[in-house]
């Protein structure tokens, strides 16, 4: 960490290794998922120690509060001094971790459900189900002399 008073907030999230790219972290602030100190910002906005920014990497939301500046990218256990995630933030995503364990796996409902015409055997068994009575071969209504 270099004595840096303030930096741009997209080169602070790509330094702090956030997101992979500074266009990357550009974008995500144009979409308006970055907000710093509870207002939105655009990737220009000077940074300074002790600020609160609010992010979302992937589906995961964040809230961190700015540390340290450094004016390069350095490896992960540099760049995770940079800021420190609030409790409520790590409650929060350990919170929406369970729910993600917890909820049902979409394929098992993909597999129960049948799509698509039946096959000769389902609508077999669709008659037969639906028939009022057993019907067989003789049972079908006809024209015929014996009625």
């Amino acid at each position: 960490m270099s004595e840096l008073e303030s930096m741009r907030l997209d080169k602070w999230l790509w330094c702090a290794r956030f997101y992979k790219t500074r266009s990357l972290a550009v974008e995500e602030i144009g979409k308006g998922r970055v907000t710093v100190n509870q207002a939105n910002a655009k990737a220009s906005r000077e940074i300074r120690p002790g600020d609160v920014i609010q992010l979302r990497q992937g589906n995961v939301p964040k809230e961190v509060i700015v540390r340290g500046l450094s004016g390069m990218r350095g490896p992960a256990p540099v760049a995770q001094q940079l800021y420190e995630e609030t409790a409520e933030s790590i409650a929060k995503r350990e919170q929406l971790a369970e729910q993600r364990r917890l909820a049902p796996e979409p394929s098992a409902a993909l597999a129960a459900m049948h799509t698509g015409r039946p096959t000769k055997r389902d609508r077999r068994e669709i008659d037969r189900v639906q028939s009022p009575r057993n019907s067989g071969w003789g049972d079908r209504w006809s024209a015929s002399i014996d009625d």
